[in-house]
């Protein structure tokens, strides 16, 4: 198994309504909240994507490039089949994408190692990572194989909900133990994100 079977995809697309800014730009400490992200995965994968139609403010390089979702207000599954369909636009060899949300900074990285197993095993084309018995449908492994089916589902059967449609395609979970925090509290409101610089300085 090589590690350039799998694309990095860091879905940055959401409206940030009930933060009332773009979220991606916001500093958590020294870094963005988007900067947290990629620092986690960068080394994590030959290439990474970023899938957002607001202006962000990173510098793209050989290995991060930044593209549109192809259908706009569709939601994070749109985010997913923009990266699949690059991957084929651009001739690239990628057999899956794991996709991260840009607003969790502090998830631990393990679970990708798990991620490189899983695509030997033939066991599903799709997994989630799963931490006390909540399932976590933006931290996902999804085979460019569901692409067609993803299109079709968004396009004519009108699917907007990760979850729903994973449910319908069948997805298996990776499970991940938390310690002291958890790893994968989401910033949605100034609220939260108070209880992220706290998080913050604690850590």
């Amino acid at each position: 198994m090589e590690d350039n079977n799998i694309l990095g995809v860091v879905l940055a697309g959401g409206k940030s309504r009930r933060f009332g800014e773009d979220k991606n730009n916001i500093k958590l400490g020294n870094k963005t909240l988007l900067e947290h992200v990629l620092s986690k995965i960068n080394n994590k994968f030959n290439e990474t994507l970023i899938v957002s139609s607001h202006p962000l403010k990173i510098q793209t390089t050989k290995r991060i490039t930044i593209i549109e979702d192809c259908f706009e207000n569709f939601g994070p599954l749109a985010g997913v089949l923009s990266s699949m369909k690059w991957i084929k636009e651009n001739k690239k060899t990628f057999k899956w994408i794991a996709t991260f949300p840009s607003d969790t900074p502090f998830f631990e990285t393990s679970f990708i190692e798990e991620y490189k197993k899983k695509i030997t095993t033939n066991e599903s084309l799709l997994y989630f990572v799963k931490s006390n018995n909540k399932r976590h449908n933006i931290f996902g492994l999804w085979s460019i194989n569901l692409l067609e089916t993803l299109e079709n589902d968004l396009v004519k059967n009108n699917y907007r909900k990760v979850e729903e449609w994973a449910n319908k395609i069948g997805v298996k979970t990776i499970d991940v133990e938390v310690k002291k925090i958890d790893p994968f509290f989401n910033i949605n409101t100034k609220e939260d994100f108070e209880i992220a610089k706290k998080i913050l300085n604690e850590n």
